[in-house]
């Protein structure tokens, strides 16, 4: 995702002037994020297939061993962590990615590429938000709405207030 939107943003800042590093033209800075996020995301995806698998039965990185404590009535029965309970990986391509935050994520970045000119920074911010926020698994809806709406005022903030940049704060289909 990350190589292909870099290449997008560098691929589209060369239809403007890019200048010179003492004059930079106004294709300068988004050819250069672009080129950036495209090398950050061949990097990872580099050292997605480069990185040693770990060894079969070992804990994923950064894993706590259980050490026999129980949390609950319904964790089953007490363990003492050895290698004979270990399970085994799943290998399986894309078994291990968290498919609710990433679907939630790019809903979220969709739904604010879509709303934004119709609805306005407000809501299409505080829609974004909130679908960011419920993407975590086990996200309080409470705690939500509290990040949705940090979001959307520190959004105002930021770009209207202290950038005084003029935005519709709603959008034409609220009858802003």
């Amino acid at each position: 995702m990350f190589l292909g939107l870099g290449a997008a943003f560098a691929i589209g800042a060369l239809g403007y002037d890019l200048g010179s590093l003492l004059e930079m033209g106004p294709g300068y800075v988004p050819l250069a994020l672009g080129v950036v996020l495209a090398a950050l995301g061949l990097a990872t995806a580099v050292k997605a297939y480069v990185a040693p698998d770990p060894a079969p039965g070992a804990a994923p990185a950064g894993a706590v061993a259980d050490a026999g404590v129980s949390d609950g009535p319904l964790d089953g029965p007490a363990t003492d962590g050895g290698a004979a309970d270990a399970e085994e990986l799943d290998t399986r391509p894309l078994a291990g990615i968290q498919w609710r935050p990433t679907v939630g994520v790019f809903a979220a970045v969709t739904f604010f590429a879509l709303t934004i000119d119709g609805l306005g920074l407000v809501p299409a911010t505080f829609g974004t938000g909130l679908l960011a926020a419920l993407a975590r698994p086990g996200t309080h809806p409470v705690r939500a709405l509290v990040i949705a709406v940090s979001l959307t005022l520190a959004s105002w903030v930021i770009f209207v207030v202290l950038l005084q940049l003029r935005l519709a704060l709603f959008g034409d289909w609220l009858g802003g």
